[in-house]
């Protein structure tokens, strides 16, 4: 299969959606001459996938140089409309077979190549046909099979209804049937209409729902279908659109399910309501819903059942290896293949399911609590559709079991508050030793925080315990508000609380948590008697692992940082951070391993590539150094580098990743005739050293790299006045030949003095500015200002952290010279850049672009 776009992040769409089909052979191209070089020797292509883009000219032109091809003259073509293609179907080619939106890539690419091949070995077109409708003809016939409703099943017939003439995609993922079932057969195979013959809905043909049913491999579906007028290959014809009632088959169905499924499960039995609609609304034959702890081996409860048909021999839990494996944890989901379980699950042989589903109940801590399990007779239905609906109501069910066995275990053991309901100290603790065991299994970062209300004991003692009960419980609304269901809030002693942030990605989300607490707690509370009273709280923070690896110095440290935050004035909150003695202890042995780093061969230089933003080739790269410790593994630049900094180490760190890069930008310009340029970072230190430019010109010397190549960076953060022989230096750098780069370009408050002082040739804009792209207006006016402000000044422009195609159509669009980022390339050890190289090198060799 050959897939054919320009666009990469619509390319890699494609690419995964034809790869998840098992298909091992699938080539992805940007244009037709890229296609050209991949296809070298190879045979026939079974399928092109074209994407259309912009005002169609190169495309149209793409399509014609790919038909040129032997490989690709007698292969089907699907085009694809990019989002900022500006022409409709009605000037696609007439090579083309059939086409889709970009945005049913996913749902419906598949199935479209599946129907073009049925319909050629059908023989449903004849040969002097041409395969695609008139120009004039395609947007009348085309808006049948690809209006607003994306669920909507469509045929066209004639207008006696005699033979059907064409059909969509979704009325053969729905039905489960063939084309060569429906084609050419009468439009009363497939239709039953109730209370309305089929002529008159023929005939007026004026978009009227009427209740239908629909034929399927396995029987008939209720629904509703409509008529309209179309023209097909020249004549008269009739489209019908069908859209079942069933949740597993229309989406609008299913998000009303969901709905349904989310407010369900009050009275006195929890489960039934909830099991009643899935039975309902899915048309399943068989639902099981079992309760099972995980704490103990003892045997799985059955809660419920439901099975339609005859008696069966039920086997034991222990014989079910379903039930087991979804006890286990293991999710399993078989739209239309269940009957191959049967050969090891005895329950699945006796029911005979041919759609099997079945998922494992979480509680909050992510530990099994039971299971479900579905089935049908036949296909399951569209799994994009139906398993959000199972996932809702297994979470719906695990939901209503943890609440049960939760009020149960508290009224027993006394493990909630009896005043506010939450977690005790008790439970809190036991809860966080064991999210602390997954976090060691997983990984996981995590966040503790303890609250301390402010004055509380002055409310007791002035209006009395009731009125302090009454501060506690809104307290207790106000944190559940603010947490997320996966969090753990609780009431640790007294006016205490702890709450237990999860799933941690970066310490600003939890400071934001934080913060929106202390908010939410300062607003006015008015008490049953009329009071209106502030209560504020202080907030202590400590993280897992970076401060403690244990549940009682977490909750320690937290503590530490509240009483800080209460120190501070009250009503804020405070991170935990290490005694001054801890950190210098810390920052001590660190420097006395870099000492050594070097020689011990801990160090290791990065390289990551920065392409033309125009051609998308590769026109330099910045050299990175990385610190991998014996023991801690790799430490981060953001901690050792300001430690070399203060300890004076950055100064022969700096020279010996000179040194390294330098050497091998040479190598490889030697190897590949090559001419990139090679950015390397100066820090502050190295800046102020008298003998910089003696070091720089001794290492280009040493290492024959020309000046030309070497681009040193120095970021905006350095202060001119501060670093005594900045300008000097520079000057004297740029005067040896070597270019001169400003980086982290926006981010300092002397943006346009180094603009102005400084001999820069070129900016990098920061990546803060970038990622923000599509996000912040303000951000992307900024970097605008900034490309045509450095171009005004003859300075070069590159952007860093360009990360997704959004990024770079806008960098592109506003003219940004040079791009950099994990778009295109993540930073690479030196024997992975090397192989980059080499491949651009087999591209060049062979006459193919070199875009990345």
């Amino acid at each position: 299969m050959l897939v054919v776009a320009s666009h990469r992040e619509l390319r890699r769409r494609l690419f995964d959606v034809l790869d998840r089909e098992d298909h091992d052979r699938i080539l992805s191209a940007r244009d037709a001459a890229h296609a050209a070089i991949l296809l070298a020797g190879r045979g026939p292509v079974s399928l092109v996938v074209l994407a259309f883009e912009g005002d169609g000219r190169a495309s149209r032109a793409c399509c014609e140089q790919l038909r040129a091809m032997e490989s690709c003259r007698a292969a089907p073509m699907l085009a694809v409309f990019a989002p900022d293609c500006k022409i409709g179907p009605a000037l696609l080619p007439e090579s083309v077979a059939d086409w889709l939106d970009s945005t049913n890539i996913e749902r419906d690419l598949v199935a479209r190549w599946q129907r073009v091949l049925m319909r050629q070995s059908a023989g449903v077109s004849a040969p002097a046909e041409p395969l695609r409708p008139a120009p004039e003809e395609t947007l009348a016939y085309r808006f049948a099979f690809d209006d607003e409703d994306g669920d909507a099943e469509w045929v066209i017939v004639d207008p006696a209804g005699d033979r059907v003439l064409d059909l969509n995609a979704a009325l053969l993922r729905h039905s489960l049937l063939a084309v060569t079932d429906l084609l050419g057969k009468p439009l009363g195979q497939l239709l039953a209409f109730e209370g309305v013959e089929l002529e008159q809905v023929l005939g007026e043909a004026d978009r009227h729902w009427y209740p239908c049913q629909r034929r399927t491999r396995h029987g008939t579906d209720t629904g509703q279908a409509n008529a309209r007028r179309v023209r097909h290959r020249g004549r008269d014809a009739v489209a019908i659109a069908f859209r079942s009632d069933r949740a597993e088959a229309r989406g609008e169905a299913a998000l009303a399910l969901l709905s349904r499924i989310v407010q369900s499960g009050g009275g006195v039995d929890p489960h039934a309501s909830t099991a009643r609609l899935l039975v309902d609304e899915l048309s399943l034959d068989y639902l099981a819903l079992w309760s099972a702890r995980p704490e103990d081996s003892a045997t799985p409860i059955r809660l419920l059942q439901h099975w339609e048909g005859d008696d069966v021999p039920w086997p034991s839990p222990q014989e079910q290896v379903s039930l087991r494996r979804v006890l286990g944890g293991k999710s399993m989901f078989h739209a239309e293949d269940g009957r191959r379980l049967a050969e090891y699950d005895p329950l699945l042989q006796l029911l005979q399911l041919e759609g099997f589903a079945g998922l494992p109940l979480l509680d909050e801590r992510r530990s099994v609590i039971g299971a479900l399990l579905v089935g049908r007779h036949r296909s399951l239905g569209r799994a994009e559709i139906v398993e959000p609906v199972l996932h809702c109501a297994a979470a719906r069910f695990a939901q209503s079991i943890e609440l049960v066995r939760t009020r149960e275990q508290g009224r027993a053991e006394g493990l909630l508050d009896a005043l506010t309901g939450l977690p005790n100290r008790l439970l809190f603790n036991d809860r966080l030793e064991t999210i602390l065991r997954e976090a060691h299994r997983t990984g996981e970062c995590f966040a503790v925080l303890f609250l301390d209300l402010d004055n509380f004991k002055g409310i007791n003692d002035t209006l009395g315990h009731a009125a302090g009960d009454q501060v506690l419980r809104v307290v207790t609304q106000r944190l559940s508000s603010s947490i997320r269901a996966s969090d753990t809030v609780a009431r640790y002693a007294g006016d205490e609380f702890t709450v237990v942030l999860r799933h941690i990605i970066k310490s600003d989300d939890v400071l934001r948590v934080a913060e929106k607490i202390v908010q939410v707690m300062e607003a006015p509370l008015h008490l049953d008697g009329g009071e209106e009273l502030q209560v504020t709280a202080s907030i202590g923070v400590s993280f897992f692992p970076d401060d403690a690896a244990d549940a009682d110095t977490l909750l320690r440290h937290a503590d530490e940082a509240m009483y800080a935050a209460k120190h501070l004035g009250r009503n804020n909150f405070q991170i935990y951070e290490m005694s001054q003695d801890q950190a210098q202890q810390q920052d001590v042995a660190l420097i006395s391993r870099l000492r050594h780093a070097e020689r011990n061969g801990e160090l290791r230089v990065f390289y990551q590539p920065q392409v033309d933003a125009g051609t998308e080739d590769i026109v330099g790269m910045e050299a990175l150094v990385r610190w991998e410790h014996p023991e801690l593994g790799g430490i981060s630049p953001g901690v050792f580098i300001p430690l070399a900094e203060e300890s004076g180490l950055i100064v022969s760190i700096g020279e010996w990743v000179l040194r390294t890069a330098c050497a091998q930008a040479h190598a490889w310009e030697q190897a590949y005739g090559l001419r990139l340029r090679l950015g390397v970072n100066l820090s502050a230190v190295q800046l102020m050293e008298r003998n910089l430019l003696e070091v720089v010109a001794g290492v280009l010397g040493e290492t024959g790299l020309d000046p030309e190549l070497l681009e040193l960076e120095v970021t905006e953060s350095i202060s001119i006045k501060e670093v005594p022989n900045l300008v000097e230096n520079l000057e004297g750098l740029h005067e040896l030949g070597c270019r001169i780069a400003i980086d982290d370009f926006g981010t300092g408050a002397a943006s346009l003095d180094y603009l102005r002082r400084l001999p820069a040739d070129r900016i990098k804009i920061d990546q803060s500015f970038v990622r923000n792209i599509g996000i912040d207006p303000d951000d992307e006016a900024i970097v605008r200002a900034t490309i045509e402000m450095a171009h005004r000044l003859k300075r070069g422009v590159v952007a860093e952290g360009v990360e997704i195609e959004q990024h770079f159509e806008f960098l592109r669009a506003n003219q940004c010279d040079e791009l950099q980022g994990y778009l295109f390339c993540r930073p690479l050890p030196q024997s992975s850049f090397e192989r980059l190289l080499a491949e651009r090198q087999r591209l060049v060799e062979s006459g193919g672009a070199v875009a990345a």
